[in-house]
């Protein structure tokens, strides 16, 4: 199979990141596991953009309803719970 073509990004960054980054040897290949590791943590939902577009608003609010965040007594992280098992879809028809 032939190497992944490799393609070059290019970003601004204040001074501050720029001379913090100074005595990393390969900034590349930082950059690159950076971006891989928070591509990991991505919301599924929004898809890391922070904010649901009013389809999306829809079916969260839904899941909502049998839903809640709850804080783990543990690690305390916060994780979703569900409420109940109501079928009913966004659309207004059974799921099931």
């Amino acid at each position: 199979m032939p190497p992944e073509k490799v393609e070059i990004i290019t970003f601004k960054v204040p001074e501050s990141l720029k001379q913090a980054m100074k005595g990393i040897p390969n900034r590349s290949e930082f950059i690159r596991t950076a971006v891989l590791s928070a591509l990991e943590s991505i919301c599924p939902l929004c898809m890391g953009a922070g904010i649901l577009m009013p389809n999306q608003r829809r079916h969260w609010e839904q899941f909502a309803k049998e839903h809640a965040v709850a804080e783990c007594q543990e690690c305390h992280a916060f994780h979703l719970v569900c409420d109940s098992s109501h079928r009913e879809s966004v659309h207004g028809r059974d799921r099931s």
